[in-house]
């Protein structure tokens, strides 16, 4: 072990253990003397293996938490849903139908969701809303006519963008379906039919996690489902939670 010498600090530099050269002594340091300390290319080699370490684990986190909207979810849903309608008369005696409900709608959900690009999140999603004393109808001289829509099945896709690791804003389009029953009642008869009413969806909103595996989510949108001259859409705001697997 070399001599410290009087005013030299004592540190450790690494293994690396030489006789300093005559040409790089210093007047009072006695010859012979070993260093400790790492010549510029050793100290130059750690610094840049330090600089990789801390680049890889920085792109490491960011990755990591870019997962958080990536993979299969289910969640629950449900808020506000309106329905406006408008069905031709039935005849003179039996009057049409223009008219809009508000009721509570509830339902569940199964997503899955992949980030394309840097903050770039798309997704598809299946779900099933059911709505509460949503039903309406017209009463004429001649009999009643009664509207219920029964339940309802969306298949959509939505397209995101990170504003943070964490929140997720996006737009959301794709196909709708309602189930609806239709009953007319007379003096003497009472007949009901059920339809699958088709059209399209378009909505968006924001999402945000709140554990590492539990998002919560707001979203707005619009469905028509009209055919013809009979007008039938549906608006609704959700709220939503989901688990991440």
């Amino acid at each position: 072990m070399p001599k410290i010498m009087p005013g030299m600090a004592k540190r450790w530099c690494g293994p690396v253990n030489r006789t300093i050269a005559a040409s790089d002594r210093r007047p009072d340091t006695p010859p012979g003397t070993r260093s400790c300390c790492r010549d510029p290319m050793t100290l130059e080699i750690v610094m840049k293996t330090r600089l990789i370490i801390a680049a890889a684990l920085a792109g490491w986190s960011g990755h990591a938490s870019a997962q958080d909207f990536n993979g299969p979810s289910v969640g629950v849903q449900a808020g506000w849903n309106r329905t406006d309608v408008r069905l031709p008369a039935g005849g003179k005696e039996l009057p049409g139908v223009d008219q809009s409900k508000d009721a509570f709608v509830g339902g569940a959900f199964l997503a899955y969701d992949y980030e394309v690009a840097p903050r770039i999140v798309l997704g598809a999603q299946a779900e099933f809303n059911l709505a509460a004393s949503d039903d309406f109808g017209v009463v004429g001289s001649a009999g009643a006519l009664r509207v219920d829509p029964r339940y309802a099945f969306d298949l959509t896709a939505r397209a995101g963008y990170l504003v943070t690791p964490k929140t997720l804003i996006y737009v959301r389009s794709g196909y709708s379906n309602a189930r609806i029953r239709t009953t007319i009642s007379t003096n003497s008869t009472r007949i009901s039919s059920s339809d699958n009413r088709d059209g399209w969806m378009v909505g968006g909103g924001a999402e945000r996690m709140i554990t590492d595996h539990v998002s919560a989510r707001l979203e707005y949108r619009y469905a028509d489902l009209g055919e013809g001259s009979n007008k039938f859409d549906r608006h609704q705001l959700l709220v939503g939670a989901a688990y991440r697997f």
